[in-house]
């Protein structure tokens, strides 16, 4: 009997020893296709839309861990905005979080967090959570589409004129024109 017990002990053993499997949790939010893909152990297990940042709040871009999770915060940057189920992951205090401004969901529309619906916010924190921060990445990848966002409030795109007068088709070597130009041409006012 006693020969018996020890095989036992030692499978029981070996199992407690070993303790609970650990899953990798991946996070990539692709900024240009306003797209966040939720993978575990490198099975998709969601992929829905988000807002990131405007083209003057851009969402930075990078591979993070998560460094805290709030289940409930107040933005005290952004007039006690809400930002329930946050995930914060850089430590200017970048977020993936909750927002009730799901119209917008698929545009860039927030001050640099990653915006989610907040049923989806609430499904990543807690599987953040249960796996553990240390064992999640989040990935931010893609551009910010220039000429879209919150222009106007629709979503439609912006008026981007004032920032440049050059127009490469009527000046210069795409209209046929000299590659060199004068200092008194450069500096001229158009």
């Amino acid at each position: 009997m006693h020969r018996a017990i020890s095989p036992l002990f030692a499978l029981l053993g070996g199992i407690v020893l070993a303790g609970p499997a650990v899953a990798e949790v991946s996070i990539v939010v692709d900024k240009t296709a306003q797209r966040m893909t939720v993978s575990v152990n490198g099975e998709q297990r969601y992929s829905w839309p988000v807002s990131t940042g405007t083209a003057d709040y851009s969402t930075p871009t990078g591979t993070f861990t998560p460094s805290r999770l709030a289940r409930v915060h107040y933005s005290r940057e952004w007039d006690n905005a809400p930002m329930p189920h946050s995930i914060f992951f850089t430590e200017a205090g970048h977020a993936i979080h909750g927002s009730r401004a799901t119209t917008h969901l698929g545009s860039p529309a927030s001050y640099g967090c990653v915006r989610l619906a907040p049923r989806h916010a609430s499904l990543l924190f807690d599987l953040v959570r249960v796996e553990g921060a240390e064992n999640t990445r989040v990935e931010i990848t893609g551009m910010d589409p220039i000429g879209t966002g919150m222009a106007g409030g629709s979503g439609a795109g912006g008026d981007y004129s004032r920032l440049t007068s050059f127009d490469p088709l009527s000046v210069g070597i795409m209209a046929g024109g000299s590659v060199r130009r004068s200092r008194s041409e450069i500096s001229r006012p158009p």
